[in-house]
């Protein structure tokens, strides 16, 4: 049963598929009351459900102790908010009698009610109640309540948490909800325990609670999670960059800017996990919020936690004219491809936690590995496969689609202990700036730099097409430009020969740029003729048509018009 159909609000019955997984599902529903219109499964306004038919109940006919009994039977935590019209007004029918429970009972038609009936509901209010979340979560083995196996206590049950497909990014929240700080590493544990808590880390990121996003599961291996425990980057672009908060006596606090040079900033981000501090600038997240730090951090740079650091003796009263600390940190990732003829190709290789690993992945597509050729700076994808190995050690497991949206690898990395080896060839010096990777202006890297390049002889753009390895070069167009700038003149005859692309092409100033369009590896099409008269086909030869006859030529995408008319043959 796909769960996205149900969600959609499709019917169950269109949702169903035939599966031989032994798995089966069991659910408990609560079979008398429900909160409707809440934004958890613990808020909502409340509904009785008796002889088959829900009422509304008042708010006049309900106490704190009702409610007691309806978070308890919903499995949620104890009330938090009762307040009438909450989540709604009354709407018929009506629960006619008193509840009067003692806040012991197991279920609300358990309790007693009153002995007469109400006749209406007149100046009252809907019930509209909010339970606490009822989720406990705890890391133990760590040292410090901010690292260990994770544990989530679910209806009544303590379990260690699975791993399955986690990254750094989604174990954000979790560090959030137990108030301590960023996510700095997750490791996979194994456990002897078959049975435990698996929770989805789409449904945690969306803010839904942890309870919502909980199954039950007997998957393997355990998540160890490292959060830091008393520094914190908010409102940045990745785990490494934000506004630097401190905490002290469970409390959170911004520093200001001039209370922190870039020594202190080593601290930081070498306690975050993250690489060197590359900016250092004030209020760049955001303006300093109260409370503040109330002295200055007085680092040697080696300390391994900010609140190892000396500080001042005084105390700052305020922070005027300063500027919240906003710290970005260098990435961390360490991106190599080993095995190949060149750097720009191999089987991918990630340092993470100052461990050299390699890189686990599956299904990734030449768009995917492109972000990789970006980062080592090797101009184009032009291969990417991935193949099963037995290794003796963990890889780092990389999550492709979060490739896409996240600047830093270290968001999308995970530990893993099922290996498909990445490799990866890159362009290493060719590549085109267009609306797919066989689409574009051509550019070389030369002394480090990417310029624009020039061929004036188009019969040999096959050439860089055929090095990118995207088929055949289906049109080359020299186009001006409204100055001359400099570009890289190619010798074409110097590409052939053998020699890198760099020893190929020569510094010049041009007002002219090389576009080039590649196949991209496209199967040959299917033509379609509008009338058979004049054109004739056979196996040796292809399609015929006789001179004058009237024919069409349907091909989509339009740049396969050109494959198209090869496989023409015309006669006079």
């Amino acid at each position: 049963m796909e769960i996205e159909c149900i969600q959609s609000g499709s019917a169950v019955r269109d949702c169903v598929t035939s599966d031989s997984s032994p798995v089966i599902t069991n659910v408990t529903c609560a079979d008398s009351v429900r909160l409707l219109n809440g934004s958890s499964l613990c808020s909502g306004r409340l509904e009785v459900k008796s002889n088959q038919s829900w009422s509304s109940v008042c708010e006049a006919d309900f106490d704190q102790q009702d409610a007691e009994v309806v978070c308890r039977e919903l499995g949620c935590g104890p009330p938090s908010v009762l307040q009438g019209a909450l989540y709604g007004e009354v709407e018929a029918p009506v629960w006619s009698k008193e509840f009067q429970c003692g806040g012991h009972e197991s279920a609300l038609l358990d309790c007693r009610s009153s002995g007469s009936a109400r006749n209406s509901c007149s100046l009252g209010k809907a019930v509209g109640l909010t339970c606490s979340e009822p989720d406990d979560v705890r890391m133990v083995g760590g040292a410090n309540p901010c690292a260990g196996i994770l544990e989530l206590k679910h209806l009544g049950e303590w379990r260690p948490m699975y791993e399955f497909g986690w990254t750094l990014k989604d174990a954000a929240p979790i560090c959030e909800h137990l108030d301590c700080g960023s996510a700095v590493s997750l490791q996979q544990t194994k456990s002897s325990l078959k049975f435990g808590w698996r929770i989805k880390p789409d449904c945690v990121k969306s803010r839904s609670t942890l309870r919502e996003c909980t199954t039950s599961g007997y998957y393997n291996p355990i998540m160890n999670l490292t959060c830091s425990d008393s520094v914190r980057l908010l409102n940045g672009s990745s785990l490494c960059s934000g506004r630097l908060e401190v905490k002290s006596n469970q409390s959170w606090s911004s520093v200001c800017e001039a209370d922190f040079d870039q020594q202190d900033a080593e601290v930081v981000c070498r306690q975050l996990g993250c690489g060197p501090p590359s900016v250092l600038q004030g209020a760049l997240y955001g303006e300093v919020e109260a409370p503040v730090w109330s002295k200055e951090f007085q680092c040697g740079g080696h300390e391994s936690a900010l609140l190892d650091c000396r500080s001042s003796g005084s105390a700052r009263n305020s922070c005027s004219p300063g500027k919240a600390v906003g710290l970005t940190c260098s990435e961390s990732d360490d991106v190599r491809l080993v095995g190949g003829t060149n750097y720009c190709e191999g089987m991918m290789e990630l340092r993470h936690l100052g461990e050299w690993r390699t890189v686990s992945a599956f299904s990734w597509t030449l768009k995917d590995a492109a972000v990789v050729c970006k980062h080592l700076d090797c101009g184009s994808a032009v291969s990417v496969n991935s193949r099963h190995e037995s290794l003796n050690r963990p890889a780092w497991w990389i999550i492709y689609d979060c490739v896409h949206v996240r600047s830093a690898l270290k968001d999308c990395t995970a530990s893993s202990s099922h290996v498909f080896i990445l490799n990866i060839t890159c362009s290493e010096s060719v590549r085109l700036g267009g609306a797919s990777r066989c689409v574009g202006t051509v550019e070389l890297k030369h002394q480090g730099e990417w310029r624009p390049a020039i061929d004036y002889d188009l019969r040999k753009a096959a050439v860089l097409c055929k090095h990118l390895d995207c088929g055949s070069a289906v049109s080359a167009v020299i186009r001006p430009k409204s100055s001359p700038a400099d570009v890289l003149e190619i010798s074409s005859d110097c590409f052939q020969s053998g020699s890198t692309r760099s020893e190929c092409a020569a510094p010049n100033a041009s007002n002219y740029t090389l576009d080039l369009i590649c196949s991209d590896l496209l199967v040959q099409p299917i033509i379609h003729a509008s009338s058979m008269d004049g054109v004739s086909e056979s196996q040796e030869q292809g399609l015929t048509v006789s001179r004058h006859s009237n024919f069409t030529i349907r091909a989509r995408p339009p740049r396969k018009l050109q494959l198209c008319l090869s496989r023409l043959r015309f006669l006079s």
